[in-house]
């Protein structure tokens, strides 16, 4: 009976990643594996330039002795996801670094998780589409990413 864990399959297309990452970091403490699909289509909210400015800026911050050493700031949307719900976890504790390891975010839908069905989060939905916003994926590409299913 312990051994069996509950997966959760949440699908980020038109969510909020802040509100996404809350709801994941919650399940993963819990005990949960936590599956996110579709990263690339995460909202961001805010001004489009303003946050490319800032993920940029924070892009350039290396240490001065060493830069090769970090900090390493990701430029993939599944990485960037995890990272902003690592922000949300008691990352230094073993609590936290335990479920960080529970956690899951893929580019689009693998196949293993293809026939379930995803949780729906209402109240992490955007809704209004007419305010600014920016996806994960665009942002990424901004940053420098180059998604391989397009090049293909």
């Amino acid at each position: 009976m312990m051994n069996e864990q509950r997966v959760k399959v949440y699908d980020a297309s038109n969510l909020v990643v802040g509100r996404l990452a809350a709801k994941a970091a919650k399940a993963a403490l819990l005990g949960e594996i936590v599956v996110i699909v579709n990263a690339e289509k995460a909202i961001i909210t805010g001004d489009r330039y303003t946050v490319i400015k800032a993920y940029k800026s924070k892009r350039r911050i290396r240490t001065s002795y060493n830069p090769r050493k970090g900090p390493f700031h990701p430029k993939r949307p599944d990485t960037l996801v995890r990272r902003i719900i690592r922000g949300m976890l008691p990352w230094p504790k073993p609590r936290g670094k335990a479920a960080y390891k529970r956690i899951r975010v893929y580019i689009g839908v693998p196949e293993e998780y293809a026939d379930i069905d995803p949780i729906v989060l209402e109240g992490a939905r955007y809704t209004s589409l007419t305010r600014k916003y920016i996806t994960v994926g665009e942002l990424c590409h901004e940053l420098g990413w180059r998604n391989p299913m397009e090049e293909a």
